[in-house]
């Protein structure tokens, strides 16, 4: 066995499965399933989505491992901005989603969801705009569900909102290409996350011209030392969020967002505000905006309140025995 991989038995016995509820469905889910265990260093956090494949979950899985049994890069920041996140929810609904939190200046929103219209979209970001005021940052994300003219139109649409970047509007590094080749006399950047953190090379959207600024995840990259290095060797400015993790899981991302040298964007780490419960006490949260850097211990009580069934147990711990071969054999 490699030696940057601790034993499998290692990772189960400390392991524990939990399931926290979401305030409004996000990502699809009401539900988010993580599986936790604690390092020499730390807890850590392995969630990769479900739908996941074991080769793409098992880089989550090394990203859990780095992060709970080796040291991490200094910090350069002791606390990072966030932005809040505003799933695809009606109009009205925005004030009480925005409220959630506490001082954050940006909001990113969702858009392009399946089963909404462009006029969605568009009442969404101006209740948005609305509240935050004139001096609020927005930015939109579309999960890459827009083509290139659907994406043109809709950043036309959206474009009296004054937004800061729109993200992954386009699946492909060609169509982001394309389509900010089109877009770039509105002054809108162009964010890439899915082309990045899905990617069989993450560096082709920087190599293609294709984006503004990268959206990176500790997780989906494989930890955050390989992060840090995909950011430098991008050349790009970089924006560090979650994949809707718990407390655990986001402080690995601020320990991301604290060792990047340069930090130009609020970062999307917000997200434990969309759940109704976590499974640190506090949870890290926006406080002024901002989530301070440092490791968190989970709370014995909220653990086992937010335990999930033994059946989705038993599910993690097969799929945590096969993404660990796959990190065995690699």
């Amino acid at each position: 066995m490699s030696s940057a991989v601790p034993p499998l038995s290692e990772l189960r016995a400390s392991a524990r499965l939990v399931a926290l509820p979401l305030a409004t469905r996000f990502r699809g889910v009401d539900v988010r399933e993580a599986l936790l265990f604690e390092g020499p260093e730390g807890w850590t956090e392995f969630s990769p989505f479900a739908e996941y494949d074991d080769a793409e979950a098992a880089t989550w899985l090394a990203a859990a491992i780095d992060f709970g049994w080796m040291p991490q890069p200094a910090a350069v920041r002791d606390e990072i901005p966030v932005n809040a996140t505003v799933p695809a929810v009606p109009a009205a609904s925005v004030r009480d989603v925005l409220a959630r939190f506490d001082g954050c200046r940006t909001a990113k929103v969702k858009v392009a969801e399946p089963g909404q219209r462009l006029p969605d979209d568009v009442a969404r970001v101006r209740e948005v705009r609305d509240v935050m005021g004139a001096e609020g940052r927005i930015r939109v994300d579309a999960n890459g569900a827009w083509n290139v003219d659907e994406a043109e139109r809709a950043l036309h649409a959206l474009a009296e909102f004054d937004l800061e970047y729109a993200e992954q509007p386009c699946a492909t590094v060609e169509e982001l290409a394309e389509l900010r080749r089109r877009v770039k006399y509105m002054g809108i950047p162009i964010a890439a996350d899915e082309s990045v953190r899905k990617a069989d090379d993450p560096l082709a959207v920087a190599r293609a011209g294709a984006a503004d600024l990268l959206v990176v995840k500790a997780q989906p990259l494989g930890g955050v030392r390989r992060a840090l290095v995909i950011v430098a060797e991008a050349g790009l400015p970089a924006v560090v969020s979650s994949a809707l993790d718990t407390s655990i899981g986001l402080s690995m991302g601020l320990a991301l967002a604290a060792a990047l040298p340069d930090l130009d964007y609020d970062c999307g780490l917000g997200t434990s505000s969309l759940f109704t419960s976590d499974v640190a006490d506090p949870p890290l949260a926006p406080r002024s905006g901002a989530l301070p850097v440092g490791r968190i211990a989970p709370d014995a009580a909220l653990l086992a309140g937010n335990a999930a069934s033994d059946d989705r147990r038993d599910w993690w711990l097969d799929r945590l025995a096969r993404c660990h071969a796959l990190l065995d054999r690699g």
